[in-house]
């Protein structure tokens, strides 16, 4: 049971990824072990001096906070520190070594990465409530621009329902779609998908890429966790279906393996590939497309032009003026006031009244005027669809509306 049971793969082209690191790639004995997460941070930092983005979700904190007990020779008056994961008061341990141990797992990372390592904690309900899921998203982009590495673990000194078997590999999955991903990698203890359990049987045959996920590939993955870990290769590639839906691939290869992690930095995949049920665009586009729409905003000529020309964000600047009450978070119909043609439409990062605040504003003043700002932009080209002109999906790196 190796990585050389897995025929190697072209890596699918990506600027963006998620990379998922679980808590048995990285505990030791006495906390926290850079053996894996040495060549893991070789492939962060080589990825990001090419130019592209990557986020980690990385497990950890618990095994950290275990080796601060452990260091200072605490041994919770005398109670067993593995606590009893099936009791109120083992879920209790869990969270409080959680809590020990984030600021040591943000360091662990630092010392091994050189660009700025940012520490962000989720759960599933700030990814699930749409004001904190957008608040969520404009710092990851932020983050992302300040050409930082977001590190990011759930909450698990507030989590009770979520701390359970899996947790952050779907949070990982959520997290792929939250930034619009294109690439989902998941480091594993084995090579891997098999057929069946290698561990116990010997029959089992390495599976290299997987076009649909059936409820058989689900049953054949299954499996304890490790002592340390909190999910399966089941739960692994239950976060692959949610990325698939999403139109995200997904990789799963071994982080154990030094060479592994190497041949992914050249473009070279040993393990198995996930395959996308559909083009992530193109799902978005859709979606945008037929959202029920809670108003408009009218752009001037030169705001469209951009947009159709440059594929970029539309600033206050550009807006004209704003018709109906919506929310931050909305879709909206952008129109262009000259000709009362409809542009495109999108998601919109101010509310109805805020908008009106700052229109025919430059960026940098929405601070002074608002008393906050959630970006530069009121509608951010990853969230608008062109409804007419060459393009259908807004890209390219300008912003437009600014004078």
């Amino acid at each position: 049971m190796s990585a050389s049971d897995f025929t190697p793969q072209p890596l699918p082209n990506w600027r963006r990824a998620v990379l998922k690191v679980g808590s048995s790639l990285l505990a030791g004995e006495s906390g926290l072990d850079a053996c894996h997460a040495g060549a893991l941070a070789g492939f962060i930092s080589g990825a990001m001096a090419d130019g592209r983005e990557v986020v980690l979700v990385s497990s950890g904190a618990v095994a950290a906070g275990r080796g601060r007990i452990h260091t200072a020779g605490n041994s919770f008056a005398g109670h067993s520190i593995a606590g009893n994961s099936s009791t109120g008061s083992g879920l209790v341990l869990r969270q409080a070594l959680a809590a020990l141990g984030q600021a040591s797992l943000i360091g662990f990372w630092q010392q091994l990465i050189e660009v700025p390592v940012a520490q962000v904690l989720l759960s599933h309900d700030d990814l699930r409530n749409r004001r904190r899921y957008l608040n969520a998203r404009a710092t990851l982009r932020e983050l992302l621009r300040l050409r930082t590495l977001p590190v990011i673990n759930e909450n698990d000194t507030v989590a009770v329902d979520e701390l359970k078997l899996g947790d952050n590999d779907n949070l990982a999955a959520a997290v792929a779609s939250l930034v619009d991903a294109d690439l989902l990698l998941i480091a594993t203890d084995i090579g891997g998908l098999y057929s069946a359990n290698p561990h116990r049987d010997p029959d089992a045959r390495a599976i290299d890429r997987i076009e649909h996920l059936t409820p058989e590939l689900l049953r054949a993955a299954g499996g304890d966790a490790g002592m340390l870990g909190t999910g399966g290769m089941r739960t692994k590639l239950e976060a692959a279906s949610k990325a698939a839906t999403a139109g995200i691939r997904t990789v799963l290869f071994s982080g154990r393996d030094a060479d592994v992690v190497a041949a992914l930095s050249r473009g070279l995949l040993s393990g198995t590939l996930v395959d996308a049920q559909g083009d992530r665009l193109r799902a978005r586009k859709q979606w945008l497309r037929h959202a029920p729409g809670a108003g408009s905003l009218f752009v001037d000529a030169g705001a469209a032009q951009a947009l159709r020309g440059r594929g970029a964000s539309l600033l206050p600047g550009g807006v004209v003026r704003v018709v109906g009450d919506f929310r931050r978070g909305d879709v909206v119909e952008v129109i262009v006031d000259e000709d009362d043609v409809q542009l495109g439409r999108g998601l919109t990062q101010y509310s109805a009244d805020e908008i009106r605040r700052i229109a025919r504003r430059r960026s940098h003043d929405i601070e002074s005027i608002l008393g906050f700002r959630y970006g530069e932009s009121v509608i951010h080209r990853d969230d608008l669809v062109l409804l007419k002109g060459p393009s259908s999906i807004a890209g390219g790196e300008s912003g437009v509306g600014a004078s």
